[in-house]
């Protein structure tokens, strides 16, 4: 993920704290952890003050990363396409609809008409042109990973760096509401991606005004324009009212100029809440209507406190990533470059005892870095099924009885892959003991010592997940092992060389035959699960809570919910 921003490592973040980063089936949950649709009337009006896990990073999504900048963000912008409400697939949301040229490189948008900016500028092709050229035309730090992830994981390069090519060529405005998009080849990611929030299309006359692309600082602390923090304005239907940075509140209010349905609530405070039992205490005593990133030991305690909990369709991997590159120069272990003490890695975890102890019902044991509803997932990978005596022979094998591992966990979060991270790294720090290994424990607080770390290389072994932006195999084994995201001595799963891997992924990505792309998709599969760079553990289904008077609220598998449809009922 070349120098992957912390939203990279938070997998996706949320995002960074991740990435998040956008919505396939709708939710199974049962009638106790409904949407709250149920046994009450929608009401227009009011307030709903939710706790978020962090402060947005800015408001600018195009230069956002994490889950938090996102969840506002998706409330007061739109892209060209969203997500389907509840699901992953992509649906119209400013284009109507669009049509692709035979060879896989046109995409011509038909766009709503007479849709305004929250600013009263009209909405047309120019305007999603004047974004797109934005983009491609980024200078300075906002060419930085931390800046513009998601633009260079989906279109590469920009104008200025001929030696990084884009895959982006031009967008022209043919009429009004006609905006043709051309590429120079063929990504999977297209056009997906496009119900990302980083590509959301915002006002050009508010972006100029107020400076949007100034950015400040370094890489690693950046200082963001009077746009992304006092300014943003997209089409969405709500609008940015205020944000009190000091007091980590972000207030915005119903749009009443909105071209669709309108927003039910007539505003929305997202307070920061950084620890969970501070969130579910503030949801007990009535100071927040809701919650994100559930503890799964609280899930029947609330309900049978009379709170909705909202389970997700699990769509994410948690993993133990391994540093056992193979490039020379780099850090990595040296005994953990020998496959056969990664097997016996694999072999000592009990995943199932993970799955049925510590995540919630739902869950299920992971056999690849991605779930088993994306096209792409192979059923013949190798698989590694827990049995420490295989483990035991494997090192005897390879030499390496005893090898001591630097274990890294982090501590202060809970994410939607990794809801208690010291739980899970007793259980596999055990496994790995039992196993024959020797263990060194570290752990540090996630954000930023953790992800640092683990960025750093410090760790041997250590635990990380990711929640998929959208339905696209690339995006998950893509982000990861892809030879842009593998190739340097920092990356996550230590930079390791893999030919056939590497010219797989670009292969599939690059296909324009969807059924073709999917076979090449579980080869790439195949040919991982044989590397093994690391270890996937479980796909598990997060949840957040509200209160009993909130309805509307549809969980969605990205942690891409949108408040339109919210009430609060007396």
């Amino acid at each position: 993920m070349q120098r992957r921003p912390q939203r990279v490592l938070a997998a996706s973040a949320a995002a960074l704290t991740a990435v998040t980063l956008a919505a396939c089936a709708s939710s199974d949950r049962d009638s106790d952890s409904g949407s709250g649709g149920e046994g009450g009337e929608a009401q227009s009006g009011g307030t709903l003050v939710f706790g978020a896990a962090g402060d947005p990073a800015m408001l600018d999504p195009a230069f956002g990363s994490d889950g938090e900048t996102f969840r506002v963000a998706r409330q007061i912008y739109e892209g060209l396409l969203g997500n389907e409400i509840g699901g992953t697939e992509p649906v119209p949301e400013l284009a109507e609809d669009w049509e692709v040229s035979e060879d896989g490189l046109e995409y011509t948008f038909a766009l709503r008409e007479g849709v305004k900016f929250h600013d009263g500028t009209d909405f047309n092709a120019e305007a999603v042109c004047f974004n797109f050229d934005r983009w491609y035309n980024f200078e300075g730090l906002a060419q930085s990973p931390s800046a513009s992830y998601y633009y260079q994981a989906v279109f590469g390069g920009f104008a200025s760096t001929p030696d990084a090519p884009s895959i982006y060529e031009s967008c022209e405005a043919t009429d009004e509401n006609t905006a043709v998009i051309r590429l120079t080849q063929v990504t999977s990611k297209f056009p997906a991606a496009l119900a990302l929030p980083a590509f959301s299309i915002q006002s050009p006359e508010a972006l100029q005004q107020y400076d949007a692309d100034n950015l400040s600082g370094s890489e690693d602390a950046l200082s963001y324009s009077e746009y992304a923090l006092e300014h943003p304005t997209g089409t969405g239907p709500f609008k940015f009212e205020s944000w009190d940075r000091g007091n980590g509140e972000v207030t915005i209010v119903r749009n009443e100029d909105y071209w669709g349905d309108q927003a039910l609530l007539d505003e929305i405070i997202f307070r920061t809440i950084p620890d969970g039992n501070t969130r579910r205490q503030e949801l007990q005593a009535g100071s927040i209507d809701g919650y994100d990133f559930v503890a799964p030991a609280d899930y029947q305690s609330l309900q049978d406190d009379g709170f909705q909990v909202l389970v997700r369709d699990p769509f994410n991997i948690l993993y133990l990533g391994i540093n056992g590159g193979n490039v020379p120069g780099t850090q990595a272990n040296p005994a953990l470059k020998d496959v056969r003490v990664r097997q016996a890695i694999a072999h000592a975890i009990d995943r199932e005892t993970i799955v049925n102890s510590l995540l919630p019902e739902g869950a299920e044991a992971a056999v690849e870095f991605m779930p088993p509803t994306v096209d792409g997932w192979a059923e013949d990978v190798t698989t590694y099924d827990y049995d420490p005596d295989r483990a035991r022979q494997l090192l005897q094998e390879a030499g390496a009885e005893g090898t001591t591992l630097r274990f890294y966990y982090p501590t202060e979060v809970s994410r939607p892959y990794l809801p208690d991270p010291a739980a899970l790294f007793q259980v596999i720090n055990q496994n790995l003991i039992d196993a024959g290994f020797t263990v060194e424990p570290t752990a540090l607080p996630w954000n930023p010592d953790y992800l640092n770390a683990v960025q750093a290389g410090q760790a041997d072994i250590h635990l990380l997940g990711w929640t998929g932006d959208y339905n696209d195999a690339y995006n998950f084994i893509g982000t990861f092992f892809a030879e842009q995201a593998n190739n340097q001595a920092s990356a996550e799963f230590g930079a390791f060389s893999a030919p056939e891997i590497f010219a797989a992924l670009a292969e599939a990505d690059q296909e324009p035959d969807a059924s073709r792309r999917t076979e090449l998709y579980q080869e790439a599969n195949r040919l991982i699960m044989d590397y093994l760079p690391g270890v996937p553990i479980s796909h598990s289904p997060p949840a957040l809570v509200v209160a009993e008077n909130v309805q509307g609220l549809e969980p969605s598998p990205l942690t891409a919910e949108v408040f339109s449809t919210v009430s609060v009922s007396d």
